[in-house]
């Protein structure tokens, strides 16, 4: 590997990785014991619920005391390899922009036993008052955002 191909790849890797274990549940296989695609999505939801929790706030708060929602309006998955039934998974999530009214979500969904690297996704998402209109994120919530953007990897 060159210096600049290894400069390059330290540049994207992300500032803040959260990881969530889960274990695959029988009702989310199909008949060969593989995990029915729609699946990942509610693992990345469950990654991006603990990635803000890790941050210091919760979609909760973000609701319920200040009316700022963030509607996915994008959601993309590449699959790499199967979860079967019973895998014990880790879903990391990191940030991967947020600007006024917009955030980006990656994800990796890795086996536990072995690391094998079975999704990689990611997520963007509308920030929403309580009356579905868009909104800016709450400087709060932005300045969080800003910090795990910028922090060194």
């Amino acid at each position: 590997m060159t210096i600049m191909a290894a400069k390059s790849e330290a540049a994207v890797k992300p500032a803040r990785v959260s990881e969530v274990a889960l274990r695959v549940r029988y009702a989310e296989t199909d008949q060969m014991g593989v995990v029915y695609h729609s699946n990942y999505f509610i693992w990345f939801e469950v990654g991006r619920v603990e990635f803000l929790r890790d941050l210091g706030f919760s979609y909760r708060a973000m609701e319920e005391e200040d009316g700022c929602y963030i509607a996915v309006v994008d959601a993309r998955c590449r699959y790499k390899a199967p979860a079967r039934y019973d895998d014990e998974l880790i879903v990391r999530t990191h940030l991967k922009n947020a600007r006024e009214s917009l955030v980006h979500f990656g994800y990796e969904l890795v086996r536990s036993a072995d690391g094998l690297l079975l999704a990689e996704g990611e997520t963007m998402h509308v920030v929403i008052d309580r009356e579905m209109k868009k909104t800016a994120i709450p400087k709060k919530y932005m300045r969080v955002f800003r910090q795990c953007l910028h922090q060194p990897a």
